[in-house]
């Protein structure tokens, strides 16, 4: 049974700073993919961020130099450093993590493996 289990969401004003962890758990699995995509209200699940087997990392150009996505030193952590927040960013973060090929990364149907999701809202 693999299991992934987010932290770190929460209320912050524009310009600050939030990391968000998630820890998959499962002895046998091994994605090669470990990604967050977000969801705001009325809108459609879209890719945030994502780090590959061979920690390439990719990001939305909407993210892209404001969040950082990382491994963690215990198998199968990955973080999401969230920094100079706006608005547009208030979301349910989720982690992802599935044996995902590369072409396939940003697409959400491609996971089998979700987290619960995490809120993150950014005040004005």
């Amino acid at each position: 049974q693999v299991q992934l289990v987010e932290s770190g969401g929460g209320l912050v004003q524009a310009g600050d700073s939030l990391r968000l962890s998630c820890a998959a758990s499962g002895s046998t699995f091994s994605p090669y993919a470990l990604t967050w995509f977000r969801q705001a209200p009325g809108k459609e699940q879209e890719f945030v961020a994502a780090i590959w087997k061979s920690n390439n990392t990719f990001y939305a150009d909407s993210v892209k130099g404001r969040f950082t996505i990382s491994r963690g030193d215990v198998n199968n952590t990955v973080y999401l450093q969230m920094d100079t927040l706006k608005p547009e960013d208030t979301a349910v973060y989720y982690c992802a993590a599935d044996r995902v090929m590369l072409p396939s990364i940003r697409n959400p149907n491609r996971y089998d493996y979700w987290g619960q999701g995490t809120q993150v809202t950014v005040s004005i």
